[in-house]
């Protein structure tokens, strides 16, 4: 079969296309036939060595996808031959076919498709875990959203909106404002040209705001910290930037506000039944049409470098996936 390999960590150019051995299916797995594989952020720090978690190499990326199952272990009880599925993994995503647990596959909505499923799962799982589990979002709160242009920014401006919240989008360009404005963001900032902090006091009469999204990391997240309401939640999904910001504590005892960490793989791992549940609640949101996942940018399996450096450069504008 066809699969992405990393043979060293490093650049993303070290990756390759090459020919390697269909996965052997253990009893307590699915074989996934990859029709298509989500591209994030996270991807890219792996492929570097920059991510918490460090592969043995060689490996085979990719964390996330959506395809058919063409094969059931004996002891897997829940999904059969056929069935279309959406997964998360550790890596392997970017192959023609992927051994997974059942717990790693979750359904496929039928209103999606496989490229739409491909780069649902952890775009939207993310987000909703930070809104609903992490900030304890209440309707009528208002929320910033750094990054706002990216795959988790633009799944968190939807999420938001959908649970009541009143969304400003902050991105670094007018081009990638304008986007995060056609998935319902109500006002937003440019960070290049704007003072982030007076900007959001003048659209929120000085209050500041409930929650903070950050997937951005770098300088603007002291800024950012500086914007919260009191009892604000800032929530501390990624450093697109490249930098980990350090915060002053001093500021979350004067606004009562809290710094929380959102990882939702780990979560997932830790609480499988809550996070089926969130999965469960998405795709009805999709089913009405409270949310329409969309991808901006499919790559053949060929191209996968061209894809990474589309996200590393911070070129995309919503959702990239690679096709199979």
């Amino acid at each position: 079969m066809k699969a992405v390999v990393c043979k060293q960590l490093g650049p993303i150019e070290n990756l390759s296309v090459e020919e390697i051995d269909r996965p052997v299916l253990k009893d307590h797995e699915l074989l996934v036939e990859v029709k298509a594989a989500g591209v994030n952020f996270p991807d890219a720090l792996v492929v570097q060595g920059k991510y918490q978690v460090v592969p043995e190499v060689p490996y085979v990326p990719g964390a996330e996808g959506a395809g058919v199952i063409r094969e059931v272990g004996s002891a897997v009880k829940r999904y059969a031959v056929g069935d279309e599925v959406t997964f998360t993994a550790l890596g392997g995503a970017y192959a023609s076919f992927i051994a997974l647990p059942e717990t790693a596959c979750l359904p496929k909505s039928p209103e999606m498709s496989f490229e739409q499923a491909a780069g649902f799962t952890i775009t939207y799982a993310t987000s909703y875990y930070a809104l609903k589990q992490r900030a304890h979002l209440s309707p009528g709160e208002t929320v910033l959203v750094l990054g706002a242009a990216g795959g988790v920014g633009t799944s968190c401006i939807e999420l938001a909106k959908a649970m009541g919240a009143r969304v400003i989008a902050a991105a670094s360009s007018d081009e990638k404002l304008a986007f995060a404005q056609s998935k319902g963001a109500d006002e937003v900032i440019n960070y290049q040209s704007d003072d982030l902090k007076a900007r959001v006091k003048e659209l929120t009469n000085g209050r500041g705001v409930d929650v903070v999204y950050d997937p951005v990391g770098g300088s603007l997240a002291q800024l950012a910290l500086r914007c919260i309401a009191w009892d604000g939640r800032y929530l501390v999904v990624g450093f697109a930037s490249d930098e980990i910001p350090q915060f002053a504590a001093n500021l979350t005892l004067v606004k009562g506000a809290s710094i929380s960490g959102v990882w939702w793989g780990a979560w997932a791992q830790r609480d499988p039944k809550a996070a089926f549940g969130n999965h469960m609640e998405l795709l009805e949101m999709v089913s009405s049409g409270v949310l329409n996942p969309q991808v901006s940018k499919s790559f053949p399996l060929s191209e996968v470098v061209d894809a990474f450096k589309e996200l590393t450069e911070r070129r995309v504008l919503g959702k990239i996936v690679l096709t199979l």
